[in-house]
């Protein structure tokens, strides 16, 4: 059986993971309140409605340049990212001054080059987006790290972003198989395949060995779980709780959130690469307290 690659299904997916990333982002930024600490550790549920973050932004730009050009085109996706920048949505202090800098006629390419002293950031934030772009590319998952590669240089040229960037994607793409997602072992398998030699993807290696391990603190502790905000400080942790819960969006929100540290973007990554799949749906309660997506994702204009 292969995967349906034509536009509208591949729309589909991706939408739904989308929706899944947008879910996590926004209701694990109420748990970064520490008003809703206890309400963590009892798996209660905040009132809402729940805000997303930056996480879901560049996220719908994300998809919105792949449904006008079936592809990652770079300056596209610079533009709407720049286009769309909201800064109160928790943007990163960096990524906040290039795409202001963008949108006022910067060149991306020099902008993203030359942040931290000319090394690029190394930051979660190619991470965090990309869900979606797996599961555009089910069943592919070698081309879902290569656009994904693309799209972490408009904004992140550090190594371990990129592949931070390419492993989420891989993670999605996999997950999103048609014939049902993989094994924890499996999908760990498959990403740590398709990528190079470097922390995220050591990280990774670690987590395949930690999947028997229950206690999300422990591994977060080996593993780390986003605090940093580094690519390999959270993807790793992000890829384990994914990889053990596939068909149960519920169980991967909350083993991801109890680890605590950057909740909203580890719960972006794990609910984007959950909902990938046909058996990792959120559940609609969860939904219908989450902001709405916004209009322009499916608008004329990316």
């Amino acid at each position: 059986m292969t995967a349906d690659h034509t536009p509208g299904r591949r729309f589909e997916r991706a939408l739904a993971s989308l929706r899944g990333l947008s879910l996590g982002d926004a209701l694990g930024s109420q748990f970064s309140l520490p008003v809703n600490y206890p309400s963590l550790k009892r798996r209660e549920l905040p009132p809402g409605p729940w805000r997303w973050t930056d996480d879901t932004e560049m996220a719908c730009s994300v998809l919105a340049v792949l449904l006008a050009h079936d592809r990652i085109d770079q300056d596209a996706l610079a533009h709407s990212f720049a286009r769309h920048h909201d800064p109160d949505r928790d943007y990163g202090p960096a990524v906040n001054r290039l795409l202001g800098l963008v949108r006022e006629g910067g060149d991306w390419r020099g902008l993203a080059s030359g942040l931290f002293k000319g090394q690029g950031s190394w930051g979660n934030g190619s991470a965090m987006r990309i869900g979606p772009l797996g599961a555009w590319y089910a069943d592919d998952p070698e081309q879902a790290t290569h656009q994904a590669e693309i799209s972490s240089y408009t904004t992140h040229q550090h190594r371990e972003a990129v592949v931070g960037a390419m492993a989420v994607a891989a993670a999605a793409s996999l997950a999103a198989a048609p014939d049902g997602p993989p094994t924890p072992t499996g999908l760990l398998d498959g990403v740590i395949a398709l990528l190079p030699r470097s922390a995220v993807e050591a990280g990774l290696r670690r987590a395949r060995d930690l999947l028997d391990y229950r206690d999300p603190a422990t591994v977060a502790a080996v593993l780390g779980n986003g605090r940093r905000t580094s690519a390999h400080d959270t993807v790793p942790f992000a890829l384990w709780s994914a990889a053990r819960s596939l068909g149960d969006f519920e169980e991967a929100f909350w083993v991801t959130a109890q680890a605590g540290g950057d909740i909203d973007t580890t719960c972006a990554i794990v609910g984007g690469i959950t909902a990938s799949g046909a058996v990792g749906a959120p559940p609609a309660r969860w939904l219908a307290r989450t902001e709405e997506l916004p209009d322009w994702l499916t608008g004329p204009a990316v």
